[in-house]
């Protein structure tokens, strides 16, 4: 992301758990001319995984990419065809200047969930990107430069994007990304875990995460054994559904 950022290229990342007919919807529409994509995905209790789906997706859209850039992850090694080429091939290449673009240049690409219809692409841009993001930082969630922000979603939505990725960078913070599930990798206590050992100031999180945490550590013992090591945390956010009394 910060890569395509950088030269201007436009980005658009889409959520894990996507099968071949929304790959192909979403590659129709936006016309890549390179797909980056792992090998696979770990979830609690399996690999997923991605290759095959990608595959999939390429064969239903009309649209075909110049290259697909593959990283092989160990747990599951995908076969490849001639449109591929590893991730490794390209640590040989020579770094490149940044490319200067205007305020209203495409940043990226990123599609509604297409409950409604057909998927539509949302387009930001680099200046609203920027203004909003290193704004909504200290004004919004509390975080100052130097400090630590974690916002656990997925990289494929728009959390993901602003909250993991480009505000917290643009602020001069420090941001955490986890791989990993809110119970199952390996237990109730991980997000609690990763927030003591990166000092962690503030969280953003759904509330299904509260939930599902809540109902495997119904008496809260991991957050107690991780709360002295947590003594920067200050602030939880909660968005992405309905919270209730129960997990508030």
């Amino acid at each position: 992301m910060l890569a395509c950022a950088r030269i201007g290229a436009i980005h658009s990342v889409v959520f894990g758990g996507f099968g071949a007919k929304e790959l192909a919807t979403r590659i129709n529409d936006s016309q890549p001319k390179v797909i980056l994509a792992a090998s696979c995905g770990i979830e609690a209790q399996k690999v997923v995984a991605y290759k095959p789906l990608l595959d999939g997706g390429l064969a239903m859209a009309t649209h075909e990419p110049h290259k697909c850039v593959i990283l092989q992850r160990p747990q599951c090694e995908a076969s490849l065809t001639p449109l591929d080429m590893l991730w490794e091939d390209l640590f040989s290449a020579q770094p490149v200047d940044a490319v200067p673009v205007t305020s209203n240049h495409p940043l990226y690409i990123l599609y509604t969930s297409g409950t409604t219809g057909q998927p539509k692409g949302v387009v930001r841009d680099h200046a609203g990107q920027i203004v909003s993001g290193k704004f909504a930082m200290p004004t919004c969630y509390g975080i100052n430069p130097g400090e630590t922000f974690f916002g656990a979603s997925d990289v494929g939505w728009i959390v993901g994007h602003t909250c993991m990725v480009y505000s917290p960078l643009l602020a001069g913070c420090a941001t955490v990304m986890y791989e990993g599930k809110p119970v199952g990798t390996p237990n109730p206590g991980s997000i609690w875990r990763v927030v003591s050992e990166t000092n962690t100031k503030a969280l953003f999180i759904a509330p299904t995460a509260l939930r599902v945490m809540r109902r495997d550590d119904p008496n809260g013992e991991y957050i107690k054994h991780y709360k002295p090591k947590m003594d920067q945390f200050q602030t939880l956010f909660v968005a992405g559904g309905r919270l209730g009394p129960p997990p508030f």
